[in-house]
Formats: structure tokens, C-alpha cells, sequence
């Protein structure tokens, strides 16, 4: 039987405050060097740098701040990450190289422009004393794959000196998958950064007046210091320009919104027409566009279940929601991580099966010429029996408040939920199409 929209009027989920998690230490960090030496190189080279942190911070517990760095991982031994200048300070983040699990050295190069240079070994001397030269195989880690094996995105001078000691095979997407299974204690930081997410948006919206300009409606959100996975954006009035900042406009009845908070592990992004009731936004837009959206997200979670192929929600989406009316182009779900999309189980013809532990985000985005967009974008995570009793037991707090969350989309909303699927932020399930009444949402029947 299909979903259906209706429009109903609810107070928002409040779940309480939410302590911090601590920073994974070399027992949550040991294991992830184990599945990775798993994939059978001799040597795995993780590359990192400001924008492209998320592999090297998995496998380490360490980002680069602003320089590149480069991690050696064995097959056996001590690995070793080269950091530039300024970040030899900052590797006690990591949990490994304070339990004496991880070697630091500075690689000059990588520091910045007109910065010391004059020390240490060169490339081809750590290469060399590290047992590159000789080996069936190196594995290289950057960002992305691409179409031959040996293509890569590592910098230049890195790969051209790699391949005079062994051929070089891409491993991003083995590697990327790996984090593709979270562990209780990423689920547990997730469902901290995506509180604290939601709560800001949940200010943003709350907040919206006529008049602000959008520079005063993002501040209300509260940048709390976490780092963020992408930047944040509030966009508004006729000129707005997708994934931009703000930039002065100015908060109108009868224009169209949107905005997104982000910190590792999770993206909440809302979007709708500044009103109070359907005469602020195009005629049609709630029972033409934003509450079939809806409905098709309640089918949506409803196959959000272990084991079921990728490509299986592709196909639903885009049959419940047709390109020539909604505009859906990219993947409609994706994995999430420290990155904002380490990649996707959910494209054309994909036998991807989704898995305990993969952290989803709900990214569908449609668009309209008549319409703009609507958006519900939040994470998931999806966990086996074993793998939720864990949760309840080492994190009661978080785990009620999953709870909490799952009984406001599926008693109030009225989503259908299966067991595994677990709601890491307050706002998940919620769709305000008229922002000057947040409190009057989109929910679901049959």
C-alpha cells in the first residue's frame, strides 16, 4: 500500500543534553590498522591533507590542520607518518602515537611556503630505509578512484617516486569501504556531532524572521568549535547560488531557504518557502512536490533494511520520484563519515548490500524549476542485533535517546522503521515546508 503525506502540527524532539564523547584512543584505532593491513599490500601509503583528512584521521586518529602528511603502514612493523613543520605538535592527538603504536617524523616539504626546509630525510631516504623497493605491490590511498588501477590522486612528485621503487595500485575505495562498517564508538561520536548539528539547525530555523540578513540567521546556529566535515551554508532570496555562504541577502515572506550545519559524521540540511501557510510559497508546492517527497522518504526507510541491495532503493526513489518532475541526479543515499560523502552502496544496478554499521545520510535532493527543493537530509546508522545490544550497554544515554527518536518519526510522523535504523538527531524525520510555522510538519500515513 503507498505512502501518503498529511500535514500535521507537533513539538520537535527534545532529547536533552548531550555529553561529549571522548577522542579514540589506541584501542579503537589499533584494530582499524589490522582490517586495512587485510587487504594484503605490502605496504598501504594514506595520503592526507586539509580538504582530503577523512582516510589518514580513520586510520590514525590524526587530521592534518593545514599541511599534507603521509602515513606507512607495513604489513608489519611500526607504521610511520610523515607530517610537515607545524603538525609535528599536533600528532599527540593521536591515540597510537601516544601509546608508542605510531612513529612522527617531519617530511620538510610538506610544510608551508617560505617555512624551514633545511632538515630531515628526503623522500627517496624514508622510501628506501621503510622497504619500499622491491615489492610486488604498493597501495596508495588518496580521495577517489578512477578508471585504470594505476591512476591515482596522490601529488605528482609522490607517485613518480613511488613507482621507481614498486607499481602502485589505487586502494581508495577497498580502503573507504573499510570505514564503511562503524564501530559503537564511531556510532556513539556520530550521534554526539549529529545532536549537536541538529540543534543548531533546529536554532537556524527557529530563528528565521523577516528582515535578518543571512549572516545573523547562520550565527544563530552556534558554531560550538567541533570541526565540521563541510562548510555550512544559509541561502535565501532570488540570487542565491547553491553550496554558497552567506552573503548578505535578506530574509523575505514568499522566498525560498535553505541551510545546512555540518561537523564530522553528520550534514543536517533543511530547505522550504519563508510563510506561514501555503499562500507564502508556489501554488501546489505541498501536495505536488514536498509531501510526495516525503512519502517516498517513508518508503525510503522502510527498505533501509540489512542486506538489501543499493541499487534496489535507486530503482524506488526514482520510480516513486520521476526525474522529469523532481530532478533527483546524484546518488539518493549515501555513506557518511569524518567526510561529508566518503561514497555510496545506493547507485544504478548496484549489488552493494547494505551492512551493519554503515552510517547512511538521507541525502535526497530534488529540484524544481516551479518548486525550488524540499530536503530531509540526516544520518542514519544501520545496526544488527549484536551490534545495538553493544550500544545499549556501553551507551545507555545515547541509546535512549535513539529511542526517544524512533518513537517521535514512527509514533508522531508516522514512519515505519525497521528495527535496524537508527536516528543519531532530533531532527531527523522532521520537513517544516512553511518555515515561519516549524511546528507544522509534513508526516506520513497509509
Amino acid at each position: 500500500m503507498p505512502w501518503t503525506h498529511t500535514l500535521i502540527e507537533a513539538e520537535w524532539p527534545d532529547t536533552g543534553p548531550v555529553e561529549a564523547i571522548p577522542w579514540a584512543d589506541a584501542a579503537e584505532l589499533t584494530p582499524r590498522l589490522a582490517r586495512a593491513r587485510a587487504l594484503g599490500y605490502s605496504h598501504l601509503l594514506v595520503y592526507g591533507d586539509r580538504e582530503h583528512y577523512a582516510n589518514l584521521l580513520w586510520a590514525t586518529g590524526f587530521d592534518p590542520r593545514f599541511e599534507e602528511a603521509l602515513l606507512l603502514l607495513p604489513a608489519d612493523g611500526t607504521p610511520l607518518l610523515l607530517v610537515g613543520n607545524e603538525c609535528i605538535g599536533y600528532l599527540r592527538i593521536s591515540g597510537l602515537y601516544t601509546a608508542g603504536l605510531l612513529r612522527g617524523e617531519v617530511y620538510a616539504p610538506f610544510s608551508l611556503m617560505d617555512q624551514p626546509r633545511g632538515h630531515g630525510r628526503t623522500l627517496r631516504e624514508i622510501f628506501t630505509a621503510e622497504g619500499l623497493g622491491g615489492v610486488a605491490k604498493i597501495g596508495v590511498v588518496g580521495w577517489k578512484d578512477y578508471d585504470e588501477p594505476g591512476q591515482c590522486d596522490l601529488p605528482s612528485y609522490l607517485v613518480d617516486l613511488l613507482r621507481e621503487f614498486a607499481p602502485i595500485e589505487n586502494a581508495t575505495r577497498a580502503f573507504t569501504r573499510l570505514r564503511a562498517r562503524a564501530t559503537p564508538w564511531e556510532i556513539a561520536y556520530f550521534e554526539y556531532t549529529n545532536s549537536a548539528t541538529a540543534e543548531a539547525m533546529r536554532r537556524i530555523l527557529f530563528g528565521l524572521r523577516e528582515g535578518l540578513v543571512d549572516y545573523q540567521v547562520a550565527a544563530q546556529g552556534g558554531y560550538n568549535g567541533l570541526p565540521m566535515s563541510c562548510h555550512w551554508t544559509v541561502k535565501t532570496g532570488p540570487s542565491r547560488v547553491s553550496l554558497a555562504s552567506p552573503s548578505g541577502n535578506v530574509i523575505r515572506r514568499g522566498e525560498f531557504f535553505s541551510a545546512n550545519v555540518s561537523y564530522w559524521g553528520s550534514n543536517c540540511c533543511r530547505c522550504g518557502w519563508l510563510g506561514f501557510d501555503a499562500n507564502d510559497a508556489p501554488a501546489g508546492y505541498l501536495d505536488e512536490f514536498a509531501g510526495p517527497y516525503v512519502a517516498a522518504l517513508a518508503a525510503w526507510f522502510e527498505h533501509l533494511t540489512l542486506g538489501r541491495p543499493g541499487g534496489e532503493l535507486f530503482d524506488l526513489i526514482h520510480r516513486l520520484l520521476p526525474f522529469d518532475q523532481y530532478g533527483i541526479f546524484l546518488n539518493p543515499g549515501h555513506l557518511i563519515h569524518y567526510d561529508e560523502w566518503p561514497g555510496s552502496p545506493i547507485y544504478a544496478g548496484s549489488t552493494e548490500p547494505l551492512a551493519s554499521g554503515m552510517i547512511m545520510q538521507s541525502d535526497i535532493i530534488p529540484s524544481s524549476p516551479r518548486f525550488s527543493s524540499t530536503r530531509m537530509e540526516d544520518s542514519y546508522a544501520l545496526a544488527d542485533a549484536p551490534l545495538r545490544a553493544t550500544l545499549a550497554e556501553r551507551y545507555p544515554a545515547i541509546w535512549a535517546r535513539i529511542e526517544q527518536r524512533r518513537e517521535f518519526m514512527t509514533g508522531v510522523l508516522g514512519f515505519a522503521l525497521p528495527v535496524e535504523v537508527l536516528p543519531l538527531g532530533d531532527l531527523c524525520g522532521i520537513v517544516p515546508p512553511y518555515l515561519f510555522e516549524p511546528n507544522v510538519l509534513i508526516g506520513v500515513e497509509r
